[in-house]
């Protein structure tokens, strides 16, 4: 069956991967971007398969648009990709207010915008499938330097469980695909990083050094991922969370032992709040 993706931040990074991923596997493809005259070469080669559209996800009137155009131009879409978003470096102590709050309006309110859009045009079309960016930071957290954009990866999966918990009567899927390092220019050209005091330099060096191929910021190939993604939006069964990547698998693995052990230690003492419940009890020790 032949798939209709609608793919922000296509320009580049993980978006273009899956952009080229899509039409390779015969699919027709409405490729989002700020500026769509960078996709000019992807549509001479495949013509009528891709629309070029301009967006940008912080807007909410945009995203209507730019959703309605795809469905328009292509009679429905059946898988939508939240992937835009970037991150700036800075500690939270001397970060810019407005650079925060900037990362924001991409990295979730963007994932809010096209996701709220889209509702209506899967529901009429009797589902699809939504694909969310997160990151193995999403998961795990705690990578000084990258507060707003960490905060966002958290809230998009808060954000993905309500909206699967409420779509899926309506044939709607959401998958959160949550990477760890790859190849792509998320740490290079589209990242700031802001001058750094001296007690936080040694933040400034995982990410200023990103771009050598031996950085674990550089180890997944997102040619490969988007292999995946485009073979995984084939399948009736999905993981509601996809860590992509060793490290993102790894590290998700560790860190959800790590949590059932604490929450099992601390078990009784959270039942014991409880009206009814053994009270007081013993703190772990």
């Amino acid at each position: 069956m032949t798939r209709t993706w609608f793919i922000t931040g296509s320009s580049r990074g993980f978006g273009l991967a899956l952009v080229r991923a899509a039409l390779a596997a015969g699919d027709r493809v409405a490729a989002t971007a700020r500026r769509p005259g960078q996709l000019d070469d992807l549509v001479a080669e495949h013509g009528d398969r891709i629309r070029a559209i301009r967006l940008d996800v912080a807007d909410a009137t945009a995203s209507r648009a730019a959703l309605a155009e795809a469905r328009d131009a292509f009679g429905r879409l059946d898988v939508i990709v939240n992937n835009a978003g970037y991150a700036n470096v800075a500690p939270i102590e001397t970060a810019d207010d407005a650079d925060v709050r900037a990362q924001f309006e991409t990295n979730f309110w963007g994932v809010w915008n096209v996701s709220r859009a889209a509702i209506p045009i899967l529901r009429a079309q009797g589902g699809g499938l939504i694909l969310q960016f997160s990151s193995v930071g999403g998961r795990v957290g705690g990578s000084g330097g990258i507060a707003s954009y960490q905060a966002a990866k958290f809230a998009i999966d808060g954000f993905s469980r309500v909206l699967r918990a409420e779509t899926e009567r309506f044939g709607i899927r959401t998958v959160v695909v949550e990477p760890s390092g790859f190849r792509t220019d998320w740490s290079g050209a589209s990242m700031t990083i802001a001058d750094m005091p001296a007690d936080y330099a040694d933040l400034v060096g995982r990410y200023a050094t990103a771009g050598d191929s031996a950085s674990s910021l550089q180890a997944g190939d997102p040619d490969r991922a988007a292999e995946i993604l485009v073979r995984l939006a084939g399948r009736d069964r999905l993981p509601a969370n996809l860590p992509l990547g060793v490290n993102a698998s790894q590290l998700s693995i560790e860190f959800d032992r790590q949590q059932l052990e604490s929450d099992q230690a601390w078990a009784a003492v959270g039942r014991s709040a409880d009206f009814g419940q053994p009270y007081p009890v013993e703190l772990p020790a």
